[in-house]
């Protein structure tokens, strides 16, 4: 394995001193890249010549930038990429990047990205890259995830970036790589995945690979450079330049690359609201008609795995977006007038208003419009997704309504229980029900009430024969227009298994009727 440059190679005595503060390399002309030579801007990420840019301190490129971070000091900024700065050019920082907040610099190479999961957890977990390479592979873009780390800025900021990267194209592929690196342009964005492409192969492809750009083996440009490690170029095409050092210079000035910052955000976007401990009531998954109090014991992302206060060993509780309609705040049970199963001792402190520590409030979670009067009356007639089958849309009755726009609902296709225990929580703004007839109007399959067949069913004669009447379209006004969220069929995507949501499989959406998505 060889590291040319100006047709030299690299020899030990040649390799940056970490124990030197300012990282001095005795050869200037051996890649990495002197730090007085480029440097990144801190707010668009914009590669350049030190010489061009605008602060005395080279830290931004531009008026544009100086300004934003000047701001930045008197305002809680919200971390975005710049786009059309074209004027722009940026520097390898004096300073070492930061990385996440909890990790220390040492002399020991960082690991910069947050996404570090143990072998054991993702050893049997399905890989995409063999299906990114098709043709017709169409992934949804993050931007369509309001829930999604960096959903607001993902798509439109990665593609045509240069990152440093750990290169794989060596003497011997089987041997160590942990202090191989390259740069690479980010060719096409799909998901979290980039396509990229070493430095130097120009409209040579093979050598392309995928990765996860949120993944600790992607760097912005000078990383290498502030932790003293060789850029080397790729076996296949050390012999191509005989100054490899001109060469980057070419590539990367007005290039760009990730900000600074940019793990420190990702890290902050996968934070939760809750903390392990955290206690709430959950709907019962066992008793639909009821909650139970459960606490976190687990997060993952925003994913939160829940435990009922009475759990067995056995029972490994679920797990849910921390956004679900299934958990609620402490003490929404008697404020909604909602069945609750809980320690008495529970129900008392709840009633007089006294909370712990680990309880958690209504501003910990998303919020209906208040003082919102009720919508719907008892026993009238709807459309709702079975929450027992969520793949269907049945027939449904208003049982009960209750405080703050909720209603308990009851799915007709099952026979009655006396007791209650089939019926379910919805809000009057929840997208899980419909008004009469939505099912025939966008040609779905309705699961008709129980002692009737799906071809003998009809509203109309339905409707006389009970004498309830109907939940009108304009009750369902409340949620306002869909606004078009832009998935499409055949995208695909990762989701929660509904009914099992421990797991997050493999899905292709293979339909869209107004906001639904099956």
């Amino acid at each position: 394995m060889a590291c040319y440059n100006a047709g030299n190679k690299i020899d030990s005595k040649n390799f940056i001193d970490l124990d030197n503060e300012y990282h001095i390399v005795d050869d200037l002309s051996i890649v990495p890249l002197a730090k007085d030579t480029f440097a990144i801007c801190e707010l668009c990420g914009r590669i350049g010549k030190r010489g061009q840019f605008y602060s005395r301190n080279n830290k931004v490129c531009s008026l544009r930038c100086h300004i934003s971070s000047t701001r930045k000091k008197h305002c809680n900024w919200r971390f975005r990429l710049m786009e059309g700065a074209e004027h722009m050019a940026g520097l390898i920082p004096l300073e070492p990047l930061p990385q996440l907040q909890h990790w220390q610099v040492t002399y020991n190479d960082l690991q910069a990205g947050p996404i570090k999961q143990s072998a054991a957890l993702i050893a049997n977990s399905y890989e995409w890259n063999d299906e990114l390479f098709g043709c017709d592979f169409l992934a949804a873009p993050v931007s369509l995830f309001k829930h999604a780390p960096l959903h607001e800025m993902w798509d439109s900021t990665f593609e045509g970036m240069k990152v440093e990267v750990k290169n794989t194209d060596t003497d011997n592929p089987m041997e160590k790589t942990n202090d191989f690196f390259w740069v690479a342009t980010v060719l096409k964005v799909k998901g979290y995945m980039g396509l990229l492409r070493y430095e130097g192969f120009g409209s040579d492809d093979s050598k392309d690979f995928w990765v996860n750009l949120c993944c600790s083996e992607v760097h912005p440009v000078g990383w290498c450079a502030t932790r003293g490690k060789p850029l080397i170029p790729p076996r296949t095409i050390e012999d191509k330049y005989t100054d490899w050092k001109k060469f980057l210079v070419k590539q990367l000035t007005g290039a760009r690359t990730l900000p600074a910052n940019f793990y420190t955000k990702l890290h902050d976007s996968l934070a939760s609201r809750f903390s392990v401990g955290s206690v709430m009531e959950v709907v019962d998954k066992n008793r639909i008609s009821q909650v139970k109090v459960a606490s976190v014991c687990e997060i993952i992302g925003k994913r939160l795995h829940v435990k009922y206060y009475d759990s067995s060993p056995e029972d490994n509780g679920f797990w849910c977006h921390e956004d679900s309609p299934l958990i609620h705040p402490v003490g929404w049970a008697f404020r909604i007038g909602h069945p609750l199963e809980a320690p008495q001792s529970y129900c008392q402190r709840v009633a007089t208003g006294r909370l712990l520590p680990n309880d958690t409030i209504p501003d910990m979670f998303y919020k209906y419009p208040a003082n919102e009067p009720p919508l719907f009356a008892e026993g009238m007639k709807l459309e709702a997704i079975d929450p027992l089958n969520l793949s269907a849309v049945c027939a449904a009755t208003v049982m009960q309504i209750l405080n703050e726009g909720y209603m308990m609902i009851r799915i007709d296709c099952y026979p009655a229980d006396a007791s209650g225990a089939d019926w379910f929580c919805y809000h009057q703004r929840s997208p899980c029900i419909f008004p009469v007839g939505f099912a025939l109007a966008n040609n779905i399959p309705l699961v008709p009430p129980s002692g009737y067949t799906a071809d003998q069913f009809n509203w109309e004669e339905y409707l006389k024969t009970s004498g309830a009447p109907p939940a009108g379209r304009g009750l369902f006004a409340a949620r306002g227009h869909v606004v078009s969220h832009g998935f499409v069929a055949g995208m695909r995507l990762e989701c929660a298994d509904l009914m099992d949501p421990r797991l997050v499989c493999v899905a292709t959406v293979a339909r869209v009727v107004s906001d639904l998505l099956k």
